[in-house]
């Protein structure tokens, strides 16, 4: 039998597919001034096995549930248990749809957090600060000297 699709752009997706959701503190700066902000982001396969094992992030933690609860059609959902100031992330649409597809690779990361529960033992930091709104100014001195047989024939 063929899942029931409900993402018009992920035909390979159903609303009962796997997901992790997390949320992270993260900064804004405005007017000089950097601002703490908490942001709800989907996290991909790859990164929550990476996070497990002990590697320091701005994830205070992280929820297992299913696309559908996260997205409605193409509409981002706050999820039951996440506070209701915190915000989506950027390009959360997208960025869910890409991490549902990394579990359906990877199975057996499944198994680091049961489908419903809630994983808290990140080690959770913020002495690294992720400014969210950061631009950044490529200047001439940011070029690389090339040494002078680099684009000769020999």
């Amino acid at each position: 039998m063929t899942p029931i699709t409900s993402y018009p752009n992920a035909p390979d997706l159903a609303a009962e597919d796997y997901i992790v959701i997390g949320l992270a503190t993260c900064f804004v700066k405005e007017d000089g001034e950097v601002h703490q902000v908490e942001v709800i982001e989907p996290i991909p396969s790859a990164s929550l096995e990476t996070l497990v094992k002990g590697t320091s992030t701005s994830f205070k933690y992280a929820y297992a549930t299913t696309l559908g609860a996260v997205l409605d059609t193409d509409k981002p959902q706050i999820p039951e248990g996440f506070p209701q100031t915190a915000q989506i992330g950027d390009d959360f649409v997208e960025r869910a749809i890409a991490a549902a597809r990394t579990y359906k690779r990877r199975e057996a990361a499944k198994s680091l957090i049961p489908l419903g529960t809630t994983y808290t033992d990140f080690k959770y930091s913020t002495e690294r600060k992720r400014v969210l709104n950061v631009t950044r100014v490529v200047t001439k001195e940011d070029n690389v000297k090339q040494h002078s047989h680099t684009h000769k024939v020999l």
